[in-house]
């Protein structure tokens, strides 16, 4: 690791003329967002342009900042779920099992097989749901707008799940420590198995409208390329470090929840660009499916949290009739868990990458650190190197593949 190249980010000082080709004019500074349709939220990017070739590319970033990190210390483990939501606000399910994940690793719990198959289920359908937002805003990007309304139709088909088991759409908050929030509605394993003999059909309706378009594969073929050691040392993770031909994906190297059990493959590009990001996230989509299907045959009956009044609340028909559950909801309701004193950081493989919680422990009902690795918040990082030297136009295709979402960037 030792000899991957150092990257620095050029000057935006002014070029001095005489360093300028004879054949170009004056470069300019112009802002593009942090409103602009093509920025995915609120990032601005100062561009130093040449005509329309791209010099330099600087990201300012801080409009959704919220303090989530610093909210944690004032919150006990679960009141701190709903917080979780609102990072990749795309793909909520993900993040509520990658907080809940770090937190039982500090206690030092593991919740029953029902759950884990579960919270798998979540994370498949979270990473579909997002891949699918990202395939239709991004084609719309580069002008495909028939995709879009293909990608959102199933996406409502996702939201109506996703609604049926948590009660929401949107903000699902659906993970506790120690197991989740409620077990599977009747009839839900149903709509996940309709969707998922459908969805494969779907998918080949997008491929044969994008893949092999003329006009699709010259505006993201060569373009927004980075090499594997240039991802590497900057950090990239998920389907834009995939995309360089670098099989590194969480579920396979420290799996979690079951994921061990479950057989998938790991889609990898060649070239590092923008046409072997969309094809990687594709895939993705087939293999997530494939998941889902094996979760559904798997699925055991059994608790789907553990046995443990100091973690979990007890059945509410208990607490109804005896004083011993009654006196235990109040504890944990009022105290809080109390988490040991140590440190741990747990990280999953959501849908824009390596998504890792880090949580330092002084005993206490709330973490006296919480520190987030935001996966979209390193992919920008990679935006100068990829788009320096290209177009204008070429910047919105950049932008697109890395599918960033502020929610997590800011935090």
């Amino acid at each position: 690791m030792e000899n991957l190249p150092s990257q620095r980010s050029p000057s935006m000082r002014p070029v001095p003329a005489e360093s300028e080709d004879a054949l170009h004019g004056e470069t300019m500074v112009v802002n593009m967002g942090p409103s602009h349709p093509s920025t995915h939220g609120v990032l601005r990017l100062v561009l130093r342009l040449d005509g329309e070739v791209v010099k330099a590319v600087q990201p300012h970033l801080g409009y959704l900042h919220r303090g989530m990190e610093k909210i944690a210390e004032g919150m006990t483990y679960n009141q701190f779920v709903p917080y979780t939501d609102r990072l990749d606000y795309l793909a909520p399910l993900s993040n509520n099992v990658g907080y809940i994940l770090a937190v039982e690793k500090l206690l030092g719990i593991t919740v029953p097989p029902r759950a884990q198959v579960i919270r798998v289920m979540c994370c498949e359908i979270a990473r579909i749901s997002a891949h699918l937002l990202w395939l239709g805003t991004g084609a719309l990007d580069l002008g495909a707008a028939t995709v879009f309304f293909h990608t959102f139709r199933e996406r409502e088909t996702l939201y109506n799940i996703i609604e049926a088991l948590t009660g929401t759409r949107l903000t699902t908050s659906y993970t506790r420590v120690g197991g989740l929030m409620r077990d599977l509605p009747e009839g839900w394993t149903g709509q996940v198995r309709s969707f998922i003999d459908a969805f494969p059909a779907m998918l080949d309706e997008i491929d044969s409208l994008l893949t092999r378009n003329r006009i699709w594969m010259k505006r993201t073929q060569g373009v927004g390329r980075i090499g594997a050691a240039e991802a590497i040392a900057l950090g990239l993770t998920g389907p834009n470090l995939r995309g360089c031909g670098i099989a590194y994906d969480v579920r396979r190297t420290e799996p979690y929840s079951g994921y061990e059990a479950y057989e998938f493959e790991v889609p990898v590009g060649s070239q590092g660009d923008v046409y072997d990001r969309y094809l990687v996230r594709l895939e993705e989509m087939r293999q997530s499916t494939r998941i889902l299907d094996q979760a559904l045959r798997r699925l055991p009956e059994g608790r789907i949290a553990v046995d443990d009044p100091k973690i979990t609340l007890p059945d509410k028909k208990r607490v109804l009739t005896s004083m011993e559950e009654l006196i235990e909801q109040f504890m944990l309701v009022t105290e809080g868990i109390k988490g040991p004193p140590g440190e741990v950081y747990h990280a999953i493989e959501a849908p824009k990458g390596e998504l890792g919680f880090y949580i330092k422990s002084e005993g206490d009902k709330s973490p006296y650190r919480l520190q987030i690795r935001s996966p979209s918040f390193i992919s920008l990082q990679a935006i100068e190197t990829m788009a320096v030297g290209g177009l204008l136009s070429d910047l919105i295709a950049v932008i697109a593949s890395l599918d960033p979402v502020m929610g997590e960037v800011d935090r």
